[in-house]
Order: C-alpha cells, then sequence, then structure tokens
C-alpha cells in the first residue's frame, strides 16, 4: 500500500443490491453455483426476537443473536443444516448428521445485511461459520473475479434472491492493526510485501472499498518465519465506485496503520518488484481461464452494476492513473475489467 491520498474520507450511501441479469443466471448453474437451496434469505428475515451480541469485554460487534417461532425453528434449523451440507459437502447430508445450528445472528450496519449461521460439531465442539445474504450482482461478481484471478478459491451458492458464502478464515484488518501489527508474531516486511500485492489485486480488478474492517489476515506459521496472506472479505463494492481512489486500500483512512508499515519497510523499487510479481500472477490467472473470464464479463453486462457517469469518471481515473488512453473507450464497468486485464499482457510484454 502507498500513501498517495491515504487518509481520504470516503463517504458513501448504502450501495442497493444489483438484479442478477438472466444471462448471469446462466452463467452461474454452468459452473455450478445456482442451485436449490433449501432456505433463503426472505425466510431467515422472519426473527421475532434479537439481542445485541457483545464481546468479551462488553464491546457491540454490530451483530444481534436473532430467535425464531418455536414452530418455525426446527425446519428452519434443517433446512440450514442441508444448506451447510451442499456448501461444504455437495448435499451428503449423512456424514453432516453429527453437526448442529449453534447461532443465528444479523447485521444490520452492512450493506447486505448477512445472517451468519454458526454450525457447530457435537462430538469436538469444533465450529464453522457460513453467511446468508442478498443476491446481488456486484457481490456475486466480485466473488467470481476473486476466485478466478486471485489465490483464493471462493466457495458460494445462489439460488433466486439468496445468497450463500463460506467464512473467510483471518483476522479483520483493523482488529490487527490495533492488536497485532505492533506484535512479533508475524515478519512486518513480509505483511507488507502482501498488502501491496493485495492493493495490486483490488486495482486490476476494480475491487473498491477495502477498508481494514473488509479485508482478513491470515497468518500460518512456517518452518522459519511466518507465512501471511491478505485477502478480502466483503465483494459489495466490486465495479461500483466512480472514483479511482475507492480501488486503492491505501487511500483510506481507516488503513493509515498499513500504509505506515509499508513506508516503514518498503522502498519505491522494491514496491515495483512485489506489483510485477503480483501482475505476473493475475496474467497467468486470466490465461487459465480466458473463456470462463470473457464469459463471466459479457454475463455482467446486463446487470447494472454502476451508472454511466460513474463508468465515465473511472474510466478517465484509470487512463490517467495508468497513461493508457484505451480505458476511455469502455461502455461499461466489465469493459473496464477487461480493459484492465489486457493491458496487463502489454505491461508483462513491454
Amino acid at each position: 500500500m502507498e500513501a498517495g491520498a491515504a487518509g481520504a474520507d470516503f463517504r458513501t450511501d448504502r450501495k442497493p443490491a444489483v438484479a442478477i441479469s438472466e444471462g448471469l443466471r446462466t452463467y452461474l448453474a454452468r459452473e455450478g453455483r445456482e442451485v436449490g437451496l433449501p432456505v433463503t434469505y426472505a425466510q431467515l428475515r422472519r426473527f421475532n426476537q434479537a439481542v445485541p451480541l457483545l464481546e468479551r469485554d462488553g464491546t457491540d460487534t454490530l451483530w444481534e443473536t436473532v430467535a425464531y417461532p418455536r414452530e418455525e425453528m426446527a425446519g428452519l434449523a434443517e433446512g440450514l443444516l442441508r444448506t451447510y451440507a451442499l456448501l461444504r459437502g455437495e448435499g451428503g447430508m449423512r456424514v453432516f448428521r453429527h453437526v448442529f445450528v449453534d447461532r443465528i445472528d444479523y447485521c444490520a450496519f452492512g450493506n447486505s445485511q448477512p445472517f451468519r449461521i454458526r454450525i457447530v460439531n457435537a462430538y469436538n465442539e469444533n465450529h464453522d461459520y457460513f453467511y446468508v445474504k442478498v443476491g446481488d450482482a456486484s457481490r456475486i461478481a466480485g466473488l467470481e473475479l476473486e476466485h478466478l484471478l486471485s489465490p483464493n478459491r471462493m466457495h458460494y451458492l445462489t439460488e433466486g434472491e439468496t445468497l450463500v458464502e463460506e467464512h473467510v478464515v483471518g483476522i479483520p484488518g483493523d482488529r490487527f492493526a490495533t492488536h497485532w501489527l505492533g506484535g512479533t508474531s508475524h515478519h512486518p516486511v513480509r505483511l507488507a510485501k502482501e498488502l501491496i500485492k493485495f492493493e495490486e489485486r483490488c486495482l486490476v480488478r476494480l475491487l473498491g472499498d477495502m477498508r481494514a474492517y473488509n479485508f482478513v489476515i491470515a497468518v500460518t506459521p512456517d518452518f522459519d518465519a511466518t507465512a501471511i496472506r491478505v485477502r478480502a472479505m466483503d465483494f459489495d463494492q466490486q465495479s461500483h465506485n466512480g472514483r479511482l481512489a475507492f480501488y486503492l486500500p491505501g487511500s483510506f483512512r481507516e488503513n493509515r496503520p498499513f500504509v505506515d508499515l509499508c513506508a516503514r519497510h518498503i522502498n519505491a523499487a522494491t514496491a515495483a518488484q512485489y506489483r510485477r510479481e503480483e501482475q505476473s500472477l493475475i496474467h497467468r490467472r486470466h490465461l487459465a481461464a480466458p473463456d470462463r473470464l470473457r464469459d463471466l464479463l459479457e454475463a455482467l453486462r446486463a446487470c447494472p452494476l454502476s451508472t454511466p457517469e460513474r463508468v465515465a469518471a473511472l474510466a478517465r481515473g484509470l487512463a490517467d492513473h495508468h497513461r493508457d488512453g484505451a480505458f476511455v473507450a469502455a461502455r461499461d464497468m466489465p469493459d473496464l475489467v477487461g480493459i484492465s486485464l489486457e493491458r496487463l499482457g502489454r505491461v508483462l510484454r513491454a
């Protein structure tokens, strides 16, 4: 991450859900994402009680634990278990009979107003989460582009107006900055490298609003140090905003501690090296699935991901940033993503 416009104030209105076009629905069905889901988002909205969910120190998590009428709860829990089995085991319920729904949480704060389902193994008390959200074409586009162009595989399912997502494991960036950044459990240079590569991924595929609470940091012990992965966990702002800085995580005030870390440990030449490495990896992933990416972008053209004014503004910003006039010819956000990917091939051949 580079300082650039770091500290900028990005106040945005709640983004409405973008309708899923028939073309995108066809794409999802072909790729095994569109399936019959046992529980819908609308069903989960029918809770009749809610209690704030607090941290151990009493801090409000912005989530509420919800409850349902007794006559509905048994059927709802069974449907959620079947949903989890679809997400994790393609529907094989026989091996999931020893897990149960421990808690259902709801967050009115986020754009997607998600439900978070806590699943617990009755034998060893190990737990897992998954999320049920409104089916939003922007979010689906973000998930699919993450799956195809990043090091991370994304597991999600859709049906109608419902989207089911797996839990992205890691420490939320805002918590990491507060409790871990000054510690010794990670290598600061490795973290800085991953932050720079993460920012490059966001810019190339136009994933916006990566404030600290929208990405996670996963720290894994390695034989001589620690391996670190920075990855997005919120894809609501895929190709929506018209401001270039919105796609540069270092531009957000919330990310200032990470910008400062990169400034302390990485010089300009090394930052350029890391960006080039990530550009090469994205380009190779593109070459590995060119038809699928082409079909995805074509399916997204019928989804109103943004307005013509925002598309034009972002096209000008990208053209100025990259000194590449090809962006100004874009008709829509999928065009901009396509031009961005095509540009990598030219840059890497230069």
